[in-house]
Order: C-alpha cells, then structure tokens, then sequence
C-alpha cells in the first residue's frame, strides 16, 4: 500500500496543483488548451521519440509477453470502440472511449510501481507496455479519430485526408522517426540526448497540471455521463486485467513474473494521454477527465488486492 501511494500521491499533488491555480485566477481559460499544446507538439512528442530511438530491438524480444499484453489491448480497444458505437457515440469520440478503456499509465506509473514490487527484471516488460500504448495503441486512436474529423467526398479521397492528417501530426512522426533511429544503430548525440530529455520530462507533469486546470472549469454535467464514466472505469480496472490475465493463462501460457507484469500493467488506471488528445480534438474532454481522476483513485484499492493475490 505504501509503495504504490508514494507513486500515486505526486499525480493527484499536480493535479490538484492545476486545479487550485486555476480557481484562483492565476491561469486563464485559455490556458488549459495552450498548455495542452506544449504537450500535444513538444513535450510528448520529445518523450515518444526518446523511448523508442533508444529502446534494444533484442532486449524488447519478449514474444510471449509482447503477444499477451498487445492482444489484450487492442481486443479490449476494439470491444470498447465497438460497445461504444453501439450506444450511438460517432467513431472520433467512441476512439477517445477506446483509449479510456486500454490506456494504461505505463510510463508514469508502471515503471515506479513494478520496480518495487517485482524488481528491476519488470522495467524491460514496462518498456514494451509503454511502447505498446503511447505509440501503437496511440496510432491506431489517432487513425480513427482523423476518420471521425472527415466528412464528404468520395471513400479514396476520405483515406488521403486522413494519412495527411496523419503525417502532419507529431504523435505518429515522432515514434516512427524514432523507431527510423533505433533500427539504425547511430543512437543519439549527446546535445540532442540532453534536449530530449528535458523537453520530454516536462510531458506528464505538464498534463496533470493541465488535467487539474480542466476540472475546475464550470460546466454542466451531460446526460449519461454518470453511468459512462463509471462503465469505463469498471472496464479499465477489472474486465481489462481479466482479459489480459485469460490470455496469459490458457493462450499464450507465461511464467509467473511475466504474467504478474502484464496483469499489473492492465490494472494501471488510464494515462493522461487520452485526455491530451480528447482535448486537442474537443471530444470527450470532461469524461475523459474524470475517467482518469476516479480510476486513479480506485486504483490505490484494486492494485493493492491484485498485489496481494498475485504475491
């Protein structure tokens, strides 16, 4: 318990950070989506690049794990579009839904959190998870949502639009340069290493501050919002875990640590990425907020049984 309240207390101190100064006037409205742009195309894109260009091709061969955590993320990813859909959400916002639902916090909180509890050995597995969710899984959001921002003209042009969309924004370049410098072999010099480092660092506290400014704007609440909220949550804390922990018994067959990993991985609550990109694209923004903020805090709970199953 006290492990992972050393992890967790710093999100809600910088969220709460955000909140307060915006009730207090020091930032305005504009300031939630100004900051939501340095995430959007400096800071997150700096972070994307750094893990991928500096990640071993041969050291992330996990195949077992790599096909256990990636199914359970794209068929809850689609099951949550899909379910989505079917209550009547057009494809942009069900994406944001999807992204809810399998987005885990792997780079913030993964990385701290497996550290204590299952040792150095987990930080490979936390790089896939991280790798996984904020560039492939991010990707394919991306993809959907730009499908969603397109209206009229005929099926080939719809798909140009959207690979242009596509290739102009900085959280799909940014991986594949990367993954362009990794498969390379030069690495990364050092005064650029330096640049990365900073600008990236600066992406998740960045968004939390932001996430906080985002809540203590006055809205009201829409209707149904409730009962979504609290659906997203229940799927992204328990049915995702569930499904990952299926595969990795009868489908693909783990070992003990590499199941622990992936299991605990998909019962991190949902990153802060998803809020970014609800933001940038004015879909979902307010659910996307509290599904973060409540699965955060509950996560405090169901880690901590998971943990003392699993151990």
């Amino acid at each position: 318990m006290i492990s992972i309240l050393s992890v967790v207390l710093p999100i809600f101190a910088l969220t709460f950070a955000g909140w307060l100064t915006r009730r207090l006037g020091i930032f305005s409205t504009q300031s939630t989506t100004e900051l939501n742009r340095f995430v959007v195309y400096l800071a997150l894109p700096a972070l994307l690049f750094d893990i991928v260009a500096k990640a071993d091709a041969a050291q992330l061969w996990q195949p077992g794990f790599v096909a256990v955590f990636g199914l359970s993320t794209f068929f809850f990813f689609a099951l949550t579009v899909a379910i989505s859909r079917l209550a009547g959400a057009q494809i942009g916002n069900a994406a944001i839904h999807g992204l809810n639902g399998a987005y885990s916090n792997a780079a913030f909180l993964g990385f701290p959190l497996l550290l204590a509890t299952l040792g150095p050995a987990s930080q490979t597995l936390t790089l896939i998870a991280t790798i996984n969710t904020v560039c492939v899984l991010f990707a394919v959001a991306i993809v959907l949502i730009e499908f969603g921002n397109q209206s009229g003209g005929a099926g080939p042009l719809i798909v140009l639009r959207v690979l242009q969309a596509l290739f102009r924004n900085p959280l799909v370049l940014a991986p594949l340069l990367g993954a362009a410098v990794m498969s390379s072999g030069i690495g990364v010099a050092a005064p650029l290493d330096a640049f990365l480092k900073l600008l990236g660092s600066a992406a998740s506290p960045c968004a939390l501050v932001c996430l906080g400014m985002f809540l203590a704007e006055p809205r009201e609440a829409e209707p149904g919002s409730a009962r979504m909220t609290a659906l997203l949550v229940a799927l992204k804390l328990f049915v995702y875990p569930a499904i990952t922990l299926a595969l990795a018994l009868w489908v693909f067959p783990l070992t003990a640590p590499l199941r622990n990993a992936a299991v605990l991985l998909a019962a991190l609550p949902t990153g802060t990425g998803p809020f970014m990109l609800a933001e940038f694209h004015r879909r979902e923004g307010a659910l996307t907020a509290r599904v973060i903020l409540i699965s955060t805090v509950l996560s405090v709970g169901t880690i901590t049984l998971l943990l003392t199953l699993l151990t």
